[in-house]
């Protein structure tokens, strides 16, 4: 299937227009409105990363932070020692790895039972991490002093989601995104339709661990400390999934309906409320799963279906088929 048509082209070309015109935003802005836009690209990738393998196939996972700590910190160890992008080369490769020995580890698992596990993977990383910090180097925490700006950090996180849009627009469009999407339909529908499931599955969740992994290589340099409680923080891995669910996550833009208010609440409520933040941050979770289980998109696709379908009946002008057209 040919991808350069006019239902591809004209999206991308519009989208790289937007893109463009976001590049000069650091422009007009002060530091404070920049690193604010640092924090909502940033959980833009995350979430529509997130999204990525967990729309289409319905698996919850909570190890998004697994990966952004493992770019941060292999920049970290790397970073003054080798050039910046082999270090994310380095980065993609560390998460790429981890990412095939717990998808064909944990994704023959579902529901509740693949939720647990992604949890408890993000501890047992934290815990690995911290005790060879303490018993191998003797040292808990590690500097990082990289001559990148916050500019820099900026553009690079846009490149980064732009791509991510182009290769998830693609994907939607290819035979894997068909078979994802009858993945999340029924499982064993899709394995008696000659479906490979495992690989199929193991392959999304590599590709959208490839970009929250970068997403931390590329955020590690706006800190000048990183520890272990800061790199695998499960606390990003909840913002990233509540995000996500708000927007919704079965469509590609969706996740950025959600990143960019709550991005902006969450805010607001660590600077008011900082000894807080978690019982508002579940308290926002609560109203959201109650409220919009399919996301801001849901619900609209939900009310405007039905006016749709009285607007424009499928068959007569007033609503017959073709068969009672002829009775009559």
């Amino acid at each position: 299937m040919s991808i350069l048509k006019p239902d591809f082209i004209k999206p991308v070309g519009l989208g790289a227009v937007i893109f463009a015109a976001l590049a000069f935003l650091p422009n007009f802005v002060d530091n404070y409105y920049m690193s604010l836009a640092i924090s909502v690209v940033s959980f833009a990738v995350l979430a529509t990363a997130w999204s990525m393998f967990s729309g289409p196939t319905r698996y919850i996972s909570l190890a998004t932070v697994v990966f952004f700590g493992i770019g941060a910190y292999t920049v970290a160890v790397l970073g003054e020692h080798m050039a910046f992008p082999l270090v994310l080369v380095c980065a993609a490769l560390a998460g790429t790895v981890v990412a095939l020995l717990v998808g064909f580890s944990t994704l023959r698992l579902a529901g509740v039972y693949f939720v647990i596990f992604t949890f408890g993977l993000t501890e047992l990383v934290r815990q690995v991490v911290s005790w060879y910090e303490v018993n191998v180097t003797r040292e808990m925490g590690r500097y990082v002093f990289l001559d990148i700006t916050q500019n820099d950090i900026y553009w690079q996180l846009l490149a980064l989601f732009a791509v991510l849009l182009l290769t998830g627009f693609i994907l939607a469009r290819s035979r894997l995104g068909f078979a994802l999407r009858i993945i999340g339909e029924d499982e064993t529908v899709a394995k008696h339709c000659g479906i490979d499931v495992t690989r199929v599955k193991v392959a999304l969740f590599v590709l959208s661990a490839l970009f929250m992994t970068l997403t931390g290589a590329i955020m590690a340099p706006r800190w000048t400390y990183i520890d272990p409680l800061i790199a695998f923080n499960p606390m990003l891995s909840f913002q990233v999934v509540i995000m996500a669910l708000l927007g919704g996550p079965r469509r590609l833009l969706g996740p950025l309906l959600g990143v960019i208010p709550l991005t902006l609440l969450f805010e607001v409520l660590t600077a008011s409320f900082p000894n807080h933040f978690s019982i508002l941050l579940g308290c926002v979770f609560m109203v959201i799963v109650y409220l919009l289980p399919g996301g801001v998109l849901g619900l609209y696709e939900k009310y405007r279906a039905p006016k749709k379908r009285t607007l424009s009946p499928p068959n007569g002008t007033d609503g017959t088929t073709k068969s009672e057209e002829k009775a009559a």
